[in-house]
């Protein structure tokens, strides 16, 4: 499994992805999930990909053959009019590249080569735009009430991020806020982990403002994740004690 956030702001886009891949206790890869293309000074955009390795390579490297040659009947990303292009073409592909695999191997294995991908991104003179595309093709965008999307395994990384986001937040506190997130996914699921990956797109800039792998020996890493620990022992142990004698008297009126 793994683990994707991509986050909207209004300064522009921060997305992270993990790197592990497994099938099974003792079978465990490091494989990149994040990926990104762009004509600076004209567009950028990047994708998360989480599901069926198989599928999930399949279309990058599809999309990757698209860029270099297009063509009539496969549409290029680079030459797409707008996001929504570019996340419907994307959207087609998986569902092609997912029924293909089914089709060969039985209706029944289609759910087995399911995947899902996050898009971000911005062309010029449009607004930088974020969707979240499921294995059937269709997709949802990224708005104020949902201004962040998780793919992989996102239950135990979801809290922080409903607690600590706020859209006018910089891109450092944003970056803060993910590794705080996928800190607690790591804890709690041994499906997910380091090294990370981080693209900082900012608005009407068109390429990385800031690209980087983080791994397990990365210090401020590895400071969040200690600060943080401790940080919630205070917090827990400022709480008001629970009284066991007065909850039960007050049961017993």
């Amino acid at each position: 499994m793994t683990y994707c956030v991509g986050m909207m702001l209004e300064r522009g886009l921060v997305l992270m992805s993990d790197t592990r891949t497994n099938s099974g206790v003792d079978n465990i890869s490091t494989f990149r999930k994040m990926f990104h293309w762009s004509i600076p000074g004209e567009r950028l955009i990047a994708v998360m990909a989480a599901g069926n390795l198989a599928t999930t390579q399949s279309v990058v490297s599809q999309l990757e053959e698209r860029n270099k040659a297009p063509s009539e009947r496969h549409n290029s990303l680079l030459e797409a009019p707008t996001m929504f292009k570019v996340a419907s073409i994307i959207g087609d592909l998986l569902s092609e590249t997912i029924a293909s695999r089914a089709c060969h191997n039985g209706q029944s294995a289609a759910g087995t080569f399911a995947a899902s991908m996050i898009v971000a991104g911005q062309i010029k003179g449009m607004e930088p735009r974020l969707f979240l595309i499921y294995p059937e093709g269709n997709f949802i965008e990224a708005s104020y009430d949902t201004p962040f999307f998780q793919i992989g395994e996102t239950k135990d990384g979801r809290p922080i991020l409903i607690r600590g986001y706020e859209r006018s937040m910089s891109f450092e506190a944003a970056v803060k806020l993910l590794m705080l997130s996928f800190d607690s996914t790591l804890k709690a699921n041994l499906s997910v982990g380091l090294p990370l990956d981080l693209l900082v797109m900012e608005r009407d800039r068109f390429e990385p403002l800031h690209e980087r792998r983080i791994e397990g020996s990365d210090g401020y890493f590895q400071a969040i994740s200690a600060g943080w620990g401790e940080a919630l022992k205070k917090a827990f142990l400022s709480l008001p004690e629970y009284d066991l004698s007065l909850q039960q008297r007050q049961g017993a009126k």
